[in-house]
């Protein structure tokens, strides 16, 4: 009830304690120390939950940053991750993601993927930014359509319906920031209950 009641606001900025905040995003992002992947399983697993990354991004994440080559070599030769070209660079996703990835950006998959992973994907477009969304605290359509390469009205339009859906809802919301940001509703009840706990 509570929840709902701040959600009808459009200022919570003063309600969000900047260091949950900075928690909580480190932890969706897989950033924190526990959320950090060990080995080639858990750094397919880290694709699945995240969506495309850089090779330097998923360093970031390994609990041996110095096996990131290695790791993504090792996922390339068994098909179950491959590199794709977005916004200018060299990034890599789930192979169960190429569908999505061609469907939803236009970005060709490599070839020799399965045929499961190349299905067509209704909505993709859509399933992509819901994830975004799901994997960082409140941010602003630029900012997803600079990580997407689409256009910022393409990036609203899409977060405008996951918000008649119900999943995503913007606000006031980031501390210290200025103007309305979209976020996750599940992010939203974590970083409020963090910041009730702080």
């Amino acid at each position: 009830d509570l929840l709902r009641e701040l959600l009808g606001q459009d200022e919570l900025r003063d309600l969000i304690d900047a260091e949950a905040l900075d928690t909580l995003e480190a932890d969706v992002q897989g950033l924190s120390e526990r959320a950090r992947a060990r080995g080639a399983d858990g750094l397919h697993d880290l694709l699945r939950r995240l969506g495309d990354l850089t090779q330097s991004e998923v360093a970031d994440r390994l609990v041996e940053p110095g096996r990131a080559a290695e790791l993504l070599d090792a996922l390339r030769d068994e098909r179950r991750a491959t590199e794709i070209r977005l916004a200018g660079e060299q990034r890599w996703i789930a192979a169960e993601d190429a569908g999505r990835y061609r469907d939803g950006l236009g970005v060709m998959p490599a070839s020799g993927l399965p045929d499961a992973f190349l299905e067509a994907v209704p909505d993709a477009l859509r399933s992509l930014v819901a994830r975004y969304a799901r994997t960082h605290g409140p941010f602003v359509p630029h900012q997803l359509a600079q990580r997407f390469d689409i256009t910022p009205e393409g990036a609203l339009a899409e977060l405008k319906a996951l918000e008649t859906g119900g999943t995503i809802v913007h606000g006031e919301l980031r501390p210290g920031g200025s103007g309305r940001e979209w976020c996750d509703a599940e992010i939203l009840r974590r970083l409020r209950r963090a910041s009730l706990a702080a």
